[in-house]
């Protein structure tokens, strides 16, 4: 079972401003539904809370340690590790062969290294953030494909679409 980390980055490697993303790129969004369709996506629950919604078509794992919260279509672990067991059972009855990772940074920093693969969108943007991705070494990680891509007509910034390998 293929761990995956998806994930929109600046050239700062920020992630995120104030709870939401801090560009408007349309296109992206569907590569990224293409990504996750039909997957146990995995996000800590600022991400959910930011996103407003479970995802459709996916099953949503929020990692949380408040014991209380719920949310309609969103099973919650108290840990990666619980939600990860979570994930592995999801995609056995449902034929999936990875697991998502979709954020945050808190998420990200702890799944690097257990991830089989980063599927990365980098956003040729700088902006101000307060949530950053953790650097991609490439002592660890070997870029595979990449694609550039120009700016939709509802797409604030250029980007690249690239898929790293762990070494």
């Amino acid at each position: 079972m293929k761990i995956v980390l998806v994930a929109a980055i600046g050239e700062n490697n920020v992630i995120g401003r104030g709870g939401q993303l801090p560009w408007k790129i349309r296109s992206d969004l569907r590569h990224f539904r293409a990504l996750t369709l039909n997957k146990p996506v995995i996000m800590g629950r600022k991400t959910f809370q930011s996103i407003g919604k479970a995802l459709d078509r996916r099953t949503n794992i929020v990692i949380t340690r408040d014991q209380d919260f719920s949310a309609e279509g969103v099973e919650t672990a108290a840990s990666l590790e619980a939600a990860l067991a979570l994930a592995r059972e999801d995609a056995k009855r449902s034929g999936a062969n990875e697991l998502m990772i979709i954020g945050g940074a808190d998420i990200f920093a702890a799944a690097m290294p257990l991830a089989d693969r980063l599927e990365i969108t980098h956003v040729h943007a700088s902006p101000e953030g307060d949530v950053y991705f953790p650097a991609i070494d490439a002592k660890h990680w070997r870029e595979d494909k990449r694609k550039n891509r120009e700016p939709g007509p509802d797409d604030s910034a250029s980007y690249s679409v690239a898929t790293y390998l762990r070494r």
